[in-house]
């Protein structure tokens, strides 16, 4: 089980707390916690305090919509992954959100070396299995699925769903 992790106050506390989760396309991992998420906050009334968004640190989906498999296992489970378009990560993110909830230890090196300096990135990006209970610590990515069948999909919802859950209780005494 991973430990509790503090987060990092908000940048302006007047406008909300803002997140973002980041992937390496856009189309699979991160797309599905940004989902989980916001619907995680809708039911938990905090919609209006914490924004949610995501992205990845490649470029080659830019614009794309989640991919069809992500959106499948998200339907599956009651949420709506239509609107989804992939973006990509930049710097200049740093200067308007809060956390960075990255999908694996290669995104988590990507995000910190683009950090605008290292104190901010090592505070703001944390991988997003820091929440999940179930996470160890030779087992705290969220796999890729991209490359395999849709068992892949389901089991990335499901250390979502676990890391959200644990998240929202975290925003909802933060947030107050």
């Amino acid at each position: 089980m991973t430990e509790p992790i503090s987060l990092p106050a908000p940048k302006d506390p007047g406008r909300g707390y803002r997140i973002s989760f980041i992937c390496l396309g856009n189309i699979c991992r991160s797309p599905i916690a940004e989902t989980a998420l916001q619907h995680a906050l809708n039911e938990a009334g905090l919609a209006g305090r914490v924004s949610v968004d995501s992205g990845g640190t490649g470029d080659w989906h830019i614009g794309e919509q989640m991919d069809r498999r992500a959106r499948a296992v998200l339907a599956t489970h009651g949420y709506d992954g239509s609107r989804h378009r992939a973006r990509m990560f930049e710097p200049e993110w740093y200067e308007d959100h809060d956390l960075f909830l990255v999908m694996d230890r290669h995104n988590l090196a990507d995000v910190r070396r683009l950090a605008p300096d290292e104190a901010t990135g090592r505070e703001r990006v944390v991988l997003l299995r820091s929440f999940d209970p179930l996470a160890g610590d030779d087992d705290i990515d969220v796999p890729d699925p991209w490359e395999g069948g849709p068992e892949g999909f389901q089991d990335v919802l499901a250390m979502v769903e676990r890391s959200v859950e644990r998240l929202v209780e975290e925003l909802s005494t933060f947030t107050g």
